[in-house]
């Protein structure tokens, strides 16, 4: 406890405006130790924007004229929340924000905070109104919710003014009462030109970035160093300044050298969350699309980025009920082969059988009739009395049960052509199953329109 105090109140002494915290002239002598600090920062940190206007890419909020800019520029913005992927510019925006309205920045990580240092933090917010205290929480889906709503009154007041970012989707990791007093802004990931206009400057950059180092890119490379990283401009950043620091002075990055990075790769992908969600969806929606292409690609990034071979392979059994259903009665047997077959091989050689199913699946035809006629008998017991069951076809076992007449009546359907006695099954008959025209169901349509003849020429006859 005493620990986190002491920390604070370093902070409060080191940065007591926004003008100390941010200054963008060359620090004095006096300040040589921050100075130092300043030059053994990663490259993503020194080059972070110091104004809105030096943020690329996210167009769509700070394009001039929008709302986000518009509320900076008179500073008479509330909280905010900043969601998207890592590297996109949240914690750059935040900084930004602060240093053009002259407000005090404190700034915490959500996974390294707790509720006696945000009391504290919240505590001297209110005791110094006129420092219009910006309170940044990077990774806030991270406090639970009795942290989340320990803000609630210092936000509802404005004692703070709330910065939130986040990676993962506000609407299932942000309380809805704070949620609903903060603008949401979604950040898309970097485009790779924006990345690597960012790289190039950077390289060339003698105050901030690399550019004492006099090596020279081809705009080529500088693009394919920006596709590796996926949009995330601080991997990228960080991933030049090693590539750099590791050329000799006035050489060249070439494609060899970027060949050790793309060989550590990883592609971002979480286990639970939003990329998870995201990615599944996708894949299974290629295969119901019978786009195999798209399905395989989906597939490798899971298979790449860590995912369980066995929730796969589970999705894939439910596509086959689900969306082929009796257009292919293959496909079940098959998925369910598979998962077994990725239950007893595994990784790598569970990749094969994955992909084997995964082609199946898309490249077959397709019919939900399984999933409408389920969805149709549901409906019908909800929105009417339970039929009865009839009297023919009820359970004859027992001497009460034959005393009450049960089963009298039936008629065995072996003994009729084609097995159709002319019988009901219901006391009201209902149609919830539908055929499609479709792979082996058209075949199924065709057998039961034959036996809707057959029955209703019987019925016809027995009158």
């Amino acid at each position: 406890m005493d620990g986190i105090r002491v920390h604070w109140r370093f902070l409060s002494m080191a940065a007591p405006d926004q003008t100390d915290l941010f200054a963008e002239e060359p620090l004095p002598a006096a300040q040589s130790t921050s100075a130092s600090k300043s030059a053994h920062q990663p490259l993503a940190a020194r080059m972070r924007p110091r104004r809105l206007s030096e943020v690329v890419g996210q167009e769509h909020i700070l394009k001039p004229g929008s709302l986000l800019p518009r509320l900076v520029a008179q500073n008479r913005f509330g909280s905010l929340i900043f969601y998207g992927p890592p590297g996109c510019g949240k914690t750059s925006i935040a900084e930004a924000i602060a240093r053009e309205t002259q407000s005090r920045f404190v700034r915490i990580n959500a996974v390294m905070s707790n509720v006696a240092e945000l009391r504290e933090i919240l505590a001297t917010a209110r005791r110094r109104p006129e420092a219009a205290t910006i309170l940044f929480i990077d990774e806030l889906h991270r406090f639970n919710k009795s942290q989340q709503d320990l803000l609630l009154p210092d936000v509802e007041e404005g004692s703070v003014r709330l910065i939130g970012a986040t990676t993962h989707n506000p609407g299932f990791y942000v309380n809805p009462p704070l949620l609903s007093r903060s603008h949401l802004f979604r950040l898309e990931p970097l485009s790779t030109a924006a990345v690597a206009g960012v790289l190039r400057q950077a390289l060339v950059d003698t105050e901030r970035g690399l550019g004492a180092r006099d090596v020279t890119a081809t705009d080529e490379i500088l693009s394919d160093l920006a596709v590796l990283c996926d949009g995330d401009l601080r991997r990228a950043l960080n991933a030049l300044e090693v590539l750099v620091l590791g050329l000799p002075e006035n050489g060249e990055l070439t494609a060899q050298d970027l060949e050790v990075f793309a060989r550590e790769r990883r592609i971002r992908y979480d286990a639970d969350e939003d990329e998870h969600y995201d990615t599944i969806s996708a894949f299974i929606k290629s295969c119901r699309g019978s786009d195999p292409d798209a399905a395989m690609y989906w597939l490798a990034k899971m298979l790449a980025g860590g995912e369980d071979p066995r929730f796969i392979a589970r999705r894939l059994v439910i596509l086959a009920s689900e969306d082929v259903g009796l257009a292919d009665p293959q496909a079940l047997p098959l998925t369910v082969a598979a998962h077994h077959a990725v239950d007893f091989i595994g990784l790598p050689e569970a990749e094969l059988t994955l992909a084997h199913a995964t082609l199946y699946i898309a490249t077959a035809p397709k019919s939900n009739t399984a999933t409408l006629a389920l969805g149709a008998a549901h409906a019908a017991l909800k929105s009417a009395p339970v039929q009865p069951v009839p009297i023919a076809l009820r359970d004859k076992g027992g001497q009460a049960s034959k005393r009450a007449g049960h089963g009298k009546g039936y008629r065995y359907s072996h003994d009729y052509p084609e097995n159709i006695s002319g019988q009901d099954y219901l006391e009201k008959p209902l149609t919830l199953y539908t055929p499609k025209p479709v792979g082996w169901e058209a075949k199924i349509a065709d057998r039961l329109a034959r036996w809707a003849e057959l029955k209703a020429e019987m019925k016809q006859r027995a009158r």
